[in-house]
């Protein structure tokens, strides 16, 4: 009822919910993604909001080997099944000033003098926030995007280590890097999941096996930051 008093009234619908961790219930990845995906649909048809851009991930598919990309490969069945104008955006990992990816790594790098590394070769190809927002914009009035997906990805791609020894030069805190194994890495998440909060989980190491890269270029013209 709450989300479809919000709807109601409106030409478009934005949908940018995800979260990256599992947790129980709206905040569980089944809950947030999946859950709310049908009800977002639900709410634009009942009150005959045609317009609606989803949030996805690059690489969520069904087969995916995380819960987190297997739920964000759903969602996507979700909305462009619906009926709706539907956009679907797939990101590749966002930066920008607030962010909790890069900025999380700065943290650390301040309290360790060594930094244990899980999925150390794991690809990224960040995307920088405003540039994200950009798509979206230019998406939202047109009719050409309805039914498509875009994937939005950054200018250069990177390993987990690079980025890590990136935000160490530019934050003055250069630190050696221990790179994990397989292993090791699942070792580090599992002990990580009994923090009060968490930093990474199991789940985040198996969506890395993934490259989160693009080979297309950025849509709409825009020159990625």
């Amino acid at each position: 009822a709450a989300l479809a008093a919000v709807v109601q009234g409106c030409d478009a619908v934005v949908n940018l919910v995800g979260v990256l961790h599992d947790a129980s219930g709206p905040r569980s990845f089944a809950g947030a993604h999946v859950l709310l995906a049908h009800k977002v649909v639900a709410a634009c048809s009942s009150h005959n909001v045609r317009r609606l851009l989803h949030m996805s991930a690059l690489a969520a598919a069904p087969d995916a080997p995380s819960d987190y990309l297997r739920s964000k490969g759903e969602a996507e069945r979700i909305v462009l099944e619906s009926g709706l104008d539907v956009t679907v955006f797939r990101p590749s990992v966002i930066f920008g000033t607030d962010d909790s990816f890069l900025n999380l790594f700065a943290r650390l790098l301040c309290l360790f003098p060594v930094m244990p590394l899980g999925s150390p070769n794991a690809r990224f190809q960040p995307v920088y926030v405003a540039d994200v927002a950009a798509a979206f914009v230019r998406a939202l009035a047109d009719c050409e995007t309805f039914g498509c997906r875009y994937e939005l990805c950054g200018p250069k791609r990177y390993t987990l280590r690079e980025l890590v020894a990136y935000v160490g030069a530019v934050t003055g805190h250069p630190r050696p890097i221990l790179g994990l194994n397989r292993a090791l890495s699942f070792l580090q998440a599992a002990a990580m999941e009994l923090l009060p909060v968490k930093l990474i989980t199991r789940d985040n190491v198996r969506s890395m096996q993934i490259d989160s890269v693009c080979d297309c270029p950025f849509p709409f013209g825009i020159k990625p930051q």
